[in-house]
């Protein structure tokens, strides 16, 4: 039997950083506004010191990811695999109850380029006729970098962004990335202090002639209270920062940023352990009517409103609307339908350096401190020559340091035993590391539907991963690699080991990538080939938008939680000034 609620103004699917920001904006405009949490309830005080610095609860038992038991996803390759479920989280770790992976995120906040929100206009100008491979589908998002600077502004603000601007309003500001967008202001605070291997870092890249910046870092450096009247005091580098809550109120999270504002109001409620199952359509089939759900109990729960809002983990949102049927599913071989379409997630690479002759700490650590350069993004030289589209950012961070994790030894050394103890104590603090993090086109055969086989406990179909890296992607990692083996020969360590992925090489869900995942609810301006309108607003019902990284067309070589939080309120201004005065499509199809 299924219970009904009375009706609310808006429903929010999702208490993460999309979530949180629409219940701000949508109940600034005096709306009735109902969040739907499917894990637990997380408060800003849960993360007092000294409850998160348990390395092995939060760092290797991932205490604030979802459980796979619960929720999962299956995986393959290609069609001619046969899709396995995902036993325990590995490549990726998706967040669990409020807060989502804004608990346990690192801390860098990037903005997109302008280039890399058009993407496929940048490539037809580019490229020649042909270059790009014939399955390759990207597109261009439908916003622009100018349209989003004043929201990418408002969230580096209600952040406390630290770092140090490189273009402001036009001007090339030393010391910055003068690579990024222009910028109406400065960074809200300075940028952290820096390590030894950011000293390191920064001569090596600067004698090659390559631009170095600080790390545009969500952990902030000094005090700082936010648009919203929320506190944030300066991070004291503890070191417990990624998969962890932070224990000093100095990571930007939801909850330190946004919730406890947003719970102060009258017309905001939510409730936790409520998994959403479908989103209800009316009897016309022209708008969603609320959504139904399954209660911390066990009990069937309708809840109706006027305006659903999907901001949930970018997985969950294609599952979610796969099984309320919202859009057409995506065929690749037809090469026809929406849902699921255009997936994408990440491509990395690293390189670990021992010197005997410098001392680090790497209990010096913030989730976002560290020396990057951009000088090998997408459209700062010219990849064609090297047979690729795409770039990355080359960067590196000191740390972190704990016992289980932290210990990084030469390849020569055993795994287990005295000889493993003896290296362990020789090595440790002697190691410095440098990343790569770079874009990932959207292919035809890339993507997410149903799987036909397995079920969640609730007997719905588990979502079915459809991925491999590309020769493209692959071509531009083995450029990358050079690039760093050159930091390699102007640092001149003892010794280093290096893990990157080589043209030929398959996707393997065994190791940790990231957990920015994209695509399959993409956003754009023509319906036969996106899930959303410009403004996230679904093409086929009007009442319903989809927040998230899963409304990306590709994924661009920044972290993209940045881009996340400015297309929300992007959306939210449309759903303010347009949307409420005459509700429906604000794009014609």
């Amino acid at each position: 039997m299924t219970t009904t609620k009375p009706s609310v103004d808006v429903v929010i699917i999702g208490l993460g950083w999309t979530g949180s920001i629409m219940g701000m904006e949508l109940t600034n405009a005096g709306l009735n506004v109902l969040a739907l949490e499917r894990g637990a309830d997380r408060d800003k005080h849960d993360f007092l010191y000294p409850k998160p610095a348990d390395e092995l609860k939060y760092g290797i038992r991932l205490e604030l990811m979802q459980r796979p038991r619960q929720s999962t996803v299956t995986m393959r390759r290609n069609e001619q695999e046969t899709a396995v479920p995902q036993r325990h989280w590995s490549t990726f770790h998706p967040g669990d109850g409020v807060g989502g992976a804004g608990i346990h995120w690192t801390g860098v906040l990037y903005r997109a380029t302008p280039n890399e929100l058009s993407l496929k206009s940048f490539a037809d100008e580019t490229f020649d006729s042909g270059f790009l491979p014939e399955n390759m589908t990207i597109q261009d998002y439908g916003v622009s970098y100018e349209e989003l600077e004043p929201h990418y502004d408002f969230f580096e603000r209600v952040a406390g962004l630290s770092g140090q601007a490189g273009n402001v309003q036009g001007e090339i500001i030393q010391g910055g990335n003068p690579y990024e967008g222009p910028r109406q202001n400065p960074f809200p605070l300075p940028p952290l202090p820096r390590t030894l291997t950011d000293t390191l870092f920064i001569e090596a890249t600067s004698s090659l002639g390559w631009h170095p910046y600080p790390y545009p870092s969500a952990n902030v450096s000094e005090s700082w209270t936010n648009p919203y009247g929320m506190q944030l005091g300066p991070c004291n580098f503890c070191g417990y920062c990624s998969n962890y809550g932070c224990l000093n109120y100095s990571k930007a999270s939801p909850q330190t940023c946004i919730l406890d504002a947003l719970k102060r109001r009258d017309n905001f409620r939510y409730r936790t352990h409520c998994e959403v199952r479908r989103i209800n359509k009316s009897r016309d089939g022209k708008t969603v009517t609320g959504v139904t759900y399954m209660d911390g109990e066990g009990n069937e729960v309708f809840q109706p409103a006027d305006l659903v809002i999907l901001g949930a983990f970018p997985l969950s949102n294609i599952k979610l609307l796969l099984l309320s049927e919202l859009g057409e599913p995506y065929d690749p071989e037809a090469n026809t339908g929406v849902v699921g379409r255009n997936f994408s997630y990440q491509i990395t690479g690293s390189l670990d350096m021992y010197f005997k002759r410098h001392q680090f700490n790497p209990f010096i650590n913030a989730g976002a401190s560290g020396q990057v350069i951009d000088d090998f993004s997408p459209d700062t030289f010219d990849t064609a020559k090297h047979g690729f589209i795409g770039g990355s950012y080359i960067y590196t961070t000191q740390g972190p340091g704990g016992a289980i994790g932290g210990i990084k030894l030469p390849a020569d050394s055993p795994n287990w035993g005295s000889e493993w103890k003896k290296n362990a104590k020789e090595h440790y603090g002697h190691h410095m590391m440098l990343g790569t993090t770079g874009t990932n086109m959207s292919f035809r055969d890339c993507y997410l539907d149903l799987d036909p086989t397995y079920k969640d406990p609730h007997g719905d179909p588990l979502l079915r991963m459809t991925y491999d890296w590309k020769e493209n992607d692959l071509r531009m990692t083995e450029f990358m690699a050079d690039r760093m083996r050159e930091i390699v020969r102007e640092l001149e360590p003892d010794s280093h080991t290096e893990s990157f992925k080589k043209v030929g090489d398959h996707f393997d869900a065994s190791s940790y990538q990231s957990t920015h995942l994209t695509g399959g609810a993409i956003m754009g301006t023509d319906p036969k080939t996106s899930v959303l309108n410009r403004y996230l607003q679904h093409w086929d019902y009007h009442n319903l938008f989809v927040m998230g990284a899963s409304a990306f067309p590709q994924n661009m070589q920044h972290n993209p939680t940045g881009t996340v939080a400015a297309l929300t309120y992007w959306s939210a201004k449309a759903i303010r000034e347009q949307y409420l005065k005459n509700p429906g499509p604000l794009m014609q199809a």
